[in-house]
This record gives structure tokens, sequence and C-alpha cells, in this order.
């Protein structure tokens, strides 16, 4: 595509001043007058005046933007829209999209070079980076970057890429020109969920905000933990300790923060602003010269409002902005945090008010939720999706579902003891949460580890906030795997497994049946199955399984109930000696290979909103589509 003479007139105004240098769901303009917000639930970026703490325009863009990035000081910014893959260019003055730009699955972060030539997007499936040229309007490059790719910074020289992996925490670093990864600093196995990473502005200085999921603990108290931790990019003699962390659960003493999302340094790098989106929390630290005790806390924690996911620093330090998404709006404050100067709504609250209260509910580690305050629903199901890991529960070990589909594919646990969502008042009353409940009055006791009291309540319409939480829970819709050739299309390898699929040589249909790919019934008897898996020192309530949906397969790894399966593979040869999980011994390896294809094509149509077994009240969200460039805002 040729450049448009209006596209480089614009990109001249902006002087190819440098903004934003790492991912969040806002960027500031290097001179410090405008906002640029992503609302991921309205599906829709914001422009922001700071000045006069108005909201210009609120723009639709499509479903669950994830990232912002100013082109200098504008009137170009950049949108990543995770559910569409694709990035926007949006033009501030007209207030209208310029440009959509396809580009691989799933983009998450995105940041521009110093010049204002280059954007770089982040993309958690498959893990990747992609290059845009942005007077171009296109992609030039996609190079690999690891797994899980979320959290994205630009070096000081530009010529150094920092990315994190979601589920590792793992911080990477690409050389700009190649592609190449030249350096990586890998965090404790226990480290997981990072969603951003911070470079400091005059030292060799990356800080990444993240949990630590202890799977060996089933306690409110020894679970997860937030760390903040940092990595020198310098190199150090041999031996020398390059990456600590710090355990921000004690930072303010006895008060507990959780669910670190995102952190932020002052523009001389003097302090820290981290943010905790489970507590609605924020700590400001004093930045030290010091590679073994790093920051200093300045004050207590500061409440700042409900869920923030996002802060930046105006150029001269004097104010913070934090959006507090579930506000929908973002609040300014001064620079050491005592007074609040502002807020500024920026998005048409979301769906309905029960959805919100149930999200609301589901991000939370306060009262009625828990009392420890450690550990909130999205702990391990971060916005509906699996932390990835296996956790040694007390009935087992058991793998973190994605909850995309849960309303048409009840039962719930692998282990089928929950018949409605409702049911997960146990959880929040129990060891894990601690809290006080949803409901009033006491519940069935359980009874060892057999199937029953969570059956015999039904706990669906006795609170208004629990059947919230169950009406957010259930509305994560299915989307299309990346694997198709275009909706409803096959690649010819998984055209053939399809037939493989579905032959009687396999019977892998006879579980894995329906438009949802399961047997699974929302009303008992359930249909369980012995696999062949339950057989464990630890397992207390196998050998019988209920049967998972296969739809979104591709990105939940590791495989069945207990993660025994590192790959799609392994569950059709390694994991399934005695041909229990469908029959599969036979098959060539070419044929194994057809039909992982088609289990990663999954889904390659979307399932229909209704059938037999989907859950009565439960929430159909409207899907969000990016609208035509050239489209206007408010």
């Amino acid at each position: 595509m040729r450049i448009t003479t209006t596209l480089l007139l614009l990109l001249a105004v902006s002087g190819f001043t440098r903004a934003g240098t790492s991912n969040s769901l806002m960027d500031l303009t290097p001179d410090g007058s405008k906002l640029l917000v992503a609302n991921t639930d309205t599906g829709t970026v914001s422009i922001v005046d700071v000045k006069t703490r108005h909201t210009l325009a609120e723009i639709p863009v499509g479903d669950h933007p994830e990232g912002t990035a100013w082109v200098g000081n504008g009137p170009l910014g950049l949108v990543t829209v995770y559910g569409d893959d694709k990035v926007l260019i949006v033009n501030a003055d007209s207030k209208k999209i310029v440009k959509a730009i396809p580009v691989s699955d799933e983009p998450y972060g995105i940041v521009t070079t110093p010049d204002g030539k280059f954007a770089y997007v982040s993309h958690d499936y498959p893990g990747t980076i992609s290059e845009i040229d942005i007077a171009a309007q296109k992609v030039t490059r996609t190079f690999p970057a690891g797994s899980g790719i979320r959290g994205i910074a630009l070096s000081n020289d530009g010529r150094t890429l920092y990315v994190t992996e979601f589920f590792t925490a793992n911080l990477i670093a690409l050389d700009r020109q190649t592609g190449q990864i030249v350096d990586r600093w890998n965090g404790y196995s226990t480290d997981n969920l990072a969603r951003h990473v911070v470079l400091h502005p005059k030292r060799g200085k990356a800080y990444l905000s993240h949990i630590r999921s202890r799977i060996t603990a089933f306690d409110a108290r020894g679970s997860i933990f937030p760390q903040l931790s940092f990595c020198d990019l310098d190199k150090k003699p041999e031996g020398e300790k390059r990456r600590r962390s710090l355990a921000m659960d004690t930072f303010n003493n006895v008060y507990v923060v959780t669910n670190p999302w995102e952190a932020a340094l002052s523009p001389d790098g003097k302090k820290i602003y981290t943010l905790y989106a489970g507590t609605n929390d924020m700590n400001i630290s004093a930045v030290l010269d010091d590679d073994y005790v790093e920051i200093e806390r300045i004050g207590n924690a500061v409440t700042v409002g409900k869920h923030p996911r996002a802060i930046r620093v105006s150029p001269d330090g004097k104010e913070v902005y934090i959006y507090n998404t579930l506000d929908y709006a973002v609040a300014v404050f001064t620079g050491d945090m005592r007074r609040k100067l502002a807020t500024i709504p920026v998005a048409t609250p979301a769906h309905t008010p029960e959805w919100r209260r149930g999200k609301e509910l589901f991000q939370s580690a306060l009262q009625p939720m828990g009392s420890a305050r450690w550990i909130a629903c999205s702990s391990c199901h971060p916005d509906g999706l699996t932390d990835g890991r296996v956790w040694e529960n007390p009935e087992g070990n058991r793998r973190t579902p994605s909850l995309f589909g849960l309303a048409h594919t009840h039962p719930i646990h692998w282990s089928a003891d929950r018949d409605e969502v409702q049911d997960f008042e146990y959880t929040i009353r129990g060891k894990l949460m601690k809290g006080r409940g949803l409901v009033n009055g006491p519940l069935e006791p359980r009874k060892g580890f057999a199937p029953g009291a969570e059956l015999n309540e039904k706990l669906a319409g006795r609170s208004a906030d629990l059947d919230a939480l169950a009406l957010y829970t259930n509305a994560f819709p299915m989307r299309l795997s990346p694997h198709i050739l275009a909706p409803g299309k096959l690649s010819p390898e998984a055209e053939r497994g399809k037939k493989l699929f579905f032959s009687t040589a396999t019977q892998c249909a006879t579980c894995h049946s329906g438009p949802y790919y399961t047997d699974g019934k929302k009303d008992p008897p359930f249909n369980l199955h012995d696999v062949g898996t339950g057989v464990h020192k630890r397992e207390k309530m196998g050998p019988k399984f209920d049967t998972p949906t296969l739809l979104g397969v591709y990105r939940v790894a590791p495989y069945l109930h207990d993660g025994r399966a590192p790959t799609l593979r392994d569950v059709l040869t390694t994991a399934n000696p005695k041909d229990q999980h469908g029959k599969t011994s036979h098959l060539k390896p070419g044929e194994i290979d057809d039909l992982v294809a088609f289990l990663k094509s999954l889904p390659y149509e979307l399932p229909p909103e209704q059938t037999p077994n989907t859950v009565r009240h439960f929430l159909r969200l409207k899907p969000i589509t990016t609208p035509p460039a050239g489209g206007a805002g408010n």
C-alpha cells in the first residue's frame, strides 16, 4: 500500500516525539496533553484531554482492545484489538479510525519507536512479535519471542525489545534489527501471570509485576502471592545474580495487597508506582541505587478505585493517572498520591449492572470474597482464561480449566461435584479464600471427598450477588481458532484429522460429541468416564471424570485433569497407552499429526448460543465488531 499524503502530514506534525515505551491499556502523549484509553469491556477507545479533564471521544474499535500507544504527541494513536486480531490507527483530531491492520492472533501490548516510524506488538498466542511500518500501514515482520507473550517495552536507545511470558514471568530480550532473542532472565518456577514490563529511564533495570502460584499449597495465606521482580539489563560478572524478586504481600506490613497488574516510573526514575487490581490499591516507592534493596516504600498503600489496570505519570512527575476499569474512569492524583485531583469518566459502563457486579466480585480479593486478601477468582482464571498451572488440591492434582463456554459445558470441576456456578460459594467460604460468602445462612457440610453437598444445595436464586457472579462466570464466549484458513474452513491436514476424529476406528467423538465436543450434562446422572488417568497416590475422587470441551483446546496446555500430557500429541500417544482415551495406538505418525491439526482448529465455526445443556439465566454478550475505517467517534 502506498503512503498517503495525509498520513505523511500527520507523522510530520507528530514530530516523532517518543510516547509510552511499555505496554498498557492507557498511554500519555510526551507533552502530557492527551490520554488514549482502551476500554476492554466496552470495545472502545477513549481520547482524553488532560488539561480540561474531559473525554473528547469514545470510539468503537472491536472485541477487547488491550494496548494503546501514541505516535509522538499525536494525533495518531495505535490500538491492539485482542479478539479481532487487528491493530487500529486512530486519529485523535478527527476522532476516526484511519486504518485497520490485520495482525497475528491475540495482539496484546504495543510500543512505538522513538522516531515514530515503527510499532511493535506482542501476541499472547502464539507468542510472537509483529513489526508494523506505521506510514505504510502494514506488518513488515513477525518473529517468535516465547510462549504467551504479553508485556513489551522498548529500550531507551530503541535497539532492544523486552517482552514477558505470561505464564512464566520470564523476561526475554530481542534485538530489534534482527528479531533474534539475545538474552533472557528466567524467574522461579512459581512465577506466573506477567502482563507488563517497564524499564528505568536512566539505568539498565526492568521491573515486572506478576504473581507467584505455589501449587503445593491450598490455603488463602499460602497459595498465591503478589511479586515485583527486578532484572539487571546490563551484563554482570559470571555467577552474579541478575534477577531478584520482592514479595509485595508483606511490603505494607500486615496490610495485604494482591494481583499486581502494572507499574510505572516517574520521568526522573526516582519513584515507582505499583497497582494491585485485586485489592484496588497502589504503592508509591522510592527507587534506590541499590541492586539488593531496590525500592523503599513511601507511606502506606493507597486505595485508588475499582480494579485499577493502567497507570501513567505526567512528564513533570506532578500528576498520576490511574485507569480504574470497573469505575470506567481515570482518576487523577498528585504525584505524591496525597490528593485526588479529578475523576474523568472515559467509557459507558459495559453490558448490564448484574454482569458488572459479577465481574467486580470475580476480580476482588476483598470481603465478601475473601478475608485474607491474597486470592481472587481471577488469580487462577485471569479474564476467564487458565493460569496454566496444575494445583495439588486436596482431592488430587487438578489443572486449571478455561471458563470460555462454561454456560454450555456443565457440570463443573473435573470430578463433576458441582452442577451450578453458584456452588463456588463453598470455595469462597472455604480454606482457599476464607470469605464470609454471598449467601445468608449455613451450607450443607461436605463429607469427605464424595460428591454430595454442593450437588444437594440449590444456591441459584438465593443471593443477587452470587447470581451475578454466576452470570459473569458463565458469559465468556468462544472465539474461533487461529489454526483455520477462514471461518468454517479447515486446512487439508485438519480435514483429514476430522475424518479420523469422527471415525469408528478412533471413537474420539463417542465422548467428545455435540457442538461443544463434550457429552457432559448439566443435570444428573452425569456422563463420567474412566480414561486411565485417575490412578495416582494423591487422587481422592477418581477414576472417572467429566469430559472437557475441546473448543479452544489449542491454547490450554498442559492437558488432561492432572496436566500429565504436555502437548496434544502426548494426549494421543504417551498419555494413552491402553487406548482408553480414544483408540489411537494404531495410528501412524502422520495420522497423529492430522488429528492434532484438527484439534487445534477447534472451534473452526462458532458453536450455538443455546443447547439442551445451556444453563438458564446466562448473559449472551453481543458481538463487538470493528467499525470501518473513517468511522466517527461521539
